[in-house]
């Protein structure tokens, strides 16, 4: 039977044994010449050998489809139940597998979606380089072909154009890579919210003067918050940056800043044409691009933005104004939320 394979069994029953005729010799000796008492002894002995026989082979048997149903879920089965496993250690164990189980199940489902969306996020990636490289192709060729030398000048104009957007997408990217791995250090230091504005202000003001676009700031004045200096530029920029290209010539941006016992808020305002309400739900989404974006646009600013508010205990959240235009809330907590 295949219940003797096992040693533990084999074992059992020896010593089963061993006890049957130490019973059944103690039962001659006390009671010599009484056959009677003789046989009770050694049939007790022997009916309590088999019953517990009978009931382990019962228990080897449960665990073998227990084993048997593991090895299905290892390949695969996910609709199984262990519910028929009612006894004792038994039904502990069984419960426990099934406590494996559901966690496994959701630990390949969670590998499953982050290998479709790492899938998707390399096709995204790849579109993304691939187009302003294959335009710098193209310009060289006319480079090396054109002759006239302020069509020569404003080719690698352009070049230098492509070049600068894709050095500042392959950044972004190794910063999203940096913040999704856990090796991003985000420094609290106090950070002077003036001082914040103005440098992400800086390389938008000479874009923002060629369009005639004006830009408002009103900061409260001695307001600070603890977080990275470096990354809040970035994040605060890539939402100005936004705005910029959206509220057209002649627009104006607002920038607000406030403070209370509980958080310091930024609030950027526009008075464009505000994000359209399909749009609205997913602009945070990495490599999402609106109705109205541009061309060059690559959908990774306003999530990278996103990424770093939240890693620095913070919320960003965008809605349209009531009077046209968009609004950008960017908190920083004092506390734990």
């Amino acid at each position: 039977m295949s219940i003797f394979r096992n040693q533990e069994v084999r074992k059992q029953v020896a010593v089963s044994l061993v006890f049957l005729l130490l019973f059944g010799g103690l039962g001659y000796f006390f009671f010599p010449g009484n056959v009677a008492c003789i046989a009770y002894t050694i049939f007790c002995s022997l009916g309590m050998c088999l019953g517990w026989f009978f009931f382990t082979e019962k228990r080897y048997d449960r665990l073998k489809h227990l084993g048997e149903d593991m090895d299905r879920m290892l390949h695969g089965e996910r609709k199984l139940s262990l519910t028929k496993y009612k006894e004792g250690e038994l039904a502990i164990l069984a419960n426990e597998v099934d406590k494996l189980l559901l966690r496994l199940t959701e630990q390949a489902d969670t590998l499953l979606r982050e290998k479709r969306y790492l899938s998707d996020s390399l096709a995204d990636i790849s579109h993304q380089l691939r187009t302003p490289l294959t335009s710098l192709h193209l310009l060289l060729a006319r480079i090396q072909r054109e002759t006239d030398e302020m069509e020569r000048r404003r080719l690698a104009y352009e070049g230098a154009q492509l070049l600068e957007r894709l050095d500042w997408l392959v950044n972004a990217l190794l910063k999203i890579s940096r913040i999704d791995a856990g090796t991003a250090v985000f420094s609290k230091e106090w950070i002077e919210a003036d001082r914040l504005v103005e440098k992400a202000l800086e390389p938008l003001r000479i874009p923002m003067e060629l369009h005639g676009q004006g830009v408002i700031v009103e900061i409260e004045e001695h307001m600070r918050f603890r977080g990275d200096f470096s990354w809040n530029v970035e994040a605060l920029g890539n939402i100005l940056k936004n705005c910029m290209e959206h509220i057209g010539t002649e627009g104006t941006l607002w920038i607000r800043g406030s403070e209370n016992q509980l958080y310091t808020e930024f609030m950027i305002e526009d008075n464009g044409k505000g994000i359209d309400k399909e749009d609205l739900p997913h602009i945070f989404e990495r490599f999402y691009k609106g109705k109205e974006a541009s061309d060059s646009s690559v959908g990774i600013g306003l999530a990278l933005s996103r990424m770093i508010v939240s890693s620095q205990n913070g919320t960003l959240k965008a809605e349209n104004r009531k009077e046209g235009g968009a609004r950008f809330t960017m908190r920083f907590y004092k506390g734990v939320v």
